[in-house]
Formats: C-alpha cells, sequence, structure tokens
C-alpha cells in the first residue's frame, strides 16, 4: 500500500457513555500511525472541529468515536459535507449496524444465525403493564436473557438475567441507557470477536479472539479493566468452527453494507455452531481491545494495517 502523505486526523471523544473509552481507541491509533511515519492531528468531536476541518482540510480522518454520533453515522455524514475521505462505514451502513434489531433483520435475511430476540420501547413497556409484558417475553424466549439498549456498546446497561425476579431490574437498567431495549435469548458457549479489515483486496477475516471473563459476563467492567478477561488467539475451537466464525463476520460485514473494518461478536456453541450477537462499525482499539490482539496474532503490524486503511480511503472516488 502506498505512503500516506498529508496530515491524518484521529476523531476520538464525543460526549456518548463511551467517550473515556473512545479516547483511549483514538489515542491508540494516533500513536500507531505516527509510529510508521504519518502526520497524525488528534481531535474531539465538538464545537471546534467542523471549523477546523474546513480551514486545513487533512489527506483523511480516522473516526474512532464510539456510541451515539461515532457509530450511528452522524458523524460520517459531515465528513461527507466536507468531501474529506475517511476510514470505515459510510452513514447509511453505520445506521442499519448500530441499530441493532435492524441489524438482526439485515443480517437473518443474509442467512446469518442470530439468537431469538424481542425489541421493547419504554413506552410500550410501561403502557402495556410491566408485569404482564414481562410475563410473555419469559414465555417466548426462556430463561436466561439477555437485556441490552437496542443502540449502544461496550455493554453499556447490559445484563444477563438467569431468574425472573432480576428481569424488571435489568429493564430499568437497560432504559437507562436508551429508550428502547433488546430482550435476546441466552445462547451458552464460547463468546469470540472476529474482526474483518478490507485495505482494497476485499473484506478478510482476522483470527478470532475467544474472550473469557472472570465473572463469566463480558460487561464494561470486564472490556476495559486489565486482567477482568482471558483472551485466547487463536481462539480454542475446531478449525471447522474457527472457519465457521470467520465467514459469519464476513458475510455480515457485507450484508450491513460496511466497509474498511468492523468487528463481529459471536456466540459459538458446543456443536460449533455460529450465532451473530452484533456488529461494531467502531471497533475499541484499546490495550484490552480484541481487533489490535487479533492483528498482531497475524505477525503484522498495527500502525501499518492503520496506514493502510488511510491509505485505502484516500485512493476511493470522491463524492
Amino acid at each position: 500500500m502506498a505512503d500516506v502523505t498529508g496530515p491524518v486526523v484521529v476523531l476520538a471523544g464525543g460526549l456518548s457513555h463511551e467517550r473515556d473509552v473512545s479516547l483511549r481507541s483514538g489515542r491508540r491509533v494516533a500513536d500507531a500511525l505516527r509510529e510508521v511515519g504519518v502526520e497524525v492531528y488528534e481531535r474531539d468531536v465538538d464545537a471546534e472541529l467542523l471549523p477546523a476541518l474546513a480551514a486545513d482540510l487533512p489527506a483523511a480522518v480516522f473516526p474512532v468515536v464510539h456510541g451515539a454520533a461515532g457509530e450511528d453515522g452522524a458523524v460520517r455524514e459531515v465528513l461527507e459535507l466536507l468531501g474529506v475521505p475517511y476510514v470505515g462505514a459510510r452513514p447509511d451502513a453505520c445506521r442499519r449496524a448500530y441499530d441493532k434489531p435492524v441489524a438482526k433483520t439485515v443480517v437473518t435475511h443474509a442467512g446469518i444465525p442470530t439468537p431469538e430476540a424481542v425489541t421493547l420501547p419504554q413506552a410500550t413497556f410501561r403502557d402495556l403493564g410491566a408485569g404482564a409484558v414481562l410475563d410473555r417475553i419469559v414465555a417466548r424466549l426462556g430463561l436466561p436473557l439477555v437485556v441490552k439498549p437496542a443502540r449502544g456498546g461496550s455493554a453499556l446497561g447490559m445484563h444477563v438475567v438467569r431468574n425472573v425476579v432480576d428481569l424488571p431490574a435489568a429493564m430499568v437498567g437497560c432504559f437507562s441507557y436508551g429508550d428502547t431495549a433488546l430482550v435476546e435469548r441466552f445462547v451458552a458457549g464460547s463468546e469470540v470477536a472476529v474482526g474483518v479489515v478490507d485495505t482494497g483486496a476485499g473484506p478478510q477475516a482476522l483470527p478470532p479472539v475467544e474472550i473469557v471473563p472472570a465473572d463469566g459476563v463480558y460487561d464494561y467492567a470486564a472490556r476495559y479493566t486489565a486482567g477482568q478477561t482471558e483472551f485466547f488467539c487463536p481462539a480454542r475451537l475446531s478449525v471447522d468452527a474457527i472457519k465457521a466464525a470467520e465467514d459469519t463476520a464476513v458475510l455480515a460485514h457485507r450484508a450491513l453494507g460496511l466497509r474498511d473494518i468492523s468487528r463481529s461478536d459471536l456466540i459459538v456453541d458446543e456443536n460449533g455452531e455460529v450465532q451473530l450477537l452484533e456488529v461494531n462499525v467502531a471497533p475499541g482499539m484499546t490495550e484490552t481491545s480484541t481487533l489490535p490482539m487479533a492483528v498482531a496474532a497475524t505477525q503484522h503490524d498495527f500502525g501499518a494495517l492503520c496506514r493502510d486503511l488511510v491509505a485505502a480511503a484516500i485512493s476511493r472516488p470522491r463524492r
């Protein structure tokens, strides 16, 4: 891949619940790019961003903004208005992937298995009577259940419910992070994350990373606190299961219309069957994030990959 000439802006921060994680991811990407000789500026997503970019357009932008705005396509919409190249999916694809119920519908139509779920807005939950609604959910999906916001990441607002008496509190906790909950049947198995990258030759899966949290739940603390989770890369799965996980991640990337980079979160059951949980268009890049781990397992340099993603963005035809 050709070298990158001209400055690159790494966007990180924003005002979502995932701001701190985004800042850590942004610093890691910026440092990695500098290590391979790229001129980099780091900027937050605030009122000063647009005037700064318009006054001095960079060669490209590398968005590493998590949560709302960063993953719902809004920031990328503005970058398109400016006509500046950027790494990652276009706004319409971001919206499809960020909305978990919509993404589940899209990938299901593409033939990708995903756990059965119910989407429940807070108003419906309240107006129809919480008890009656939850009774029907349990009757339909059984226990355990996973409750999580329909939009959002980093497992914020996510709860694994094993006892029916804990379900109301889990719903309340979920609604504190969004007005719509996704209640999903829990699937037992090995949790794996599969990154997908495309530097111009088509989407390629990185080695699956197996995730083993200390307390059994891969929540926010387990994701971003060193020592709380054990990772195995490549995952301790059969050759066939690894291939199935990689194929599923690439198919999901294509089905949702993503580009450049994504990360699929999957469950592989005891029979080696793969189910897709969700797809992230702005994967974490921190020291405990799975995508950089997978890159390291391939013996490739993380900075070189970031540089190649930027170069691919620059080489795309402008809209």
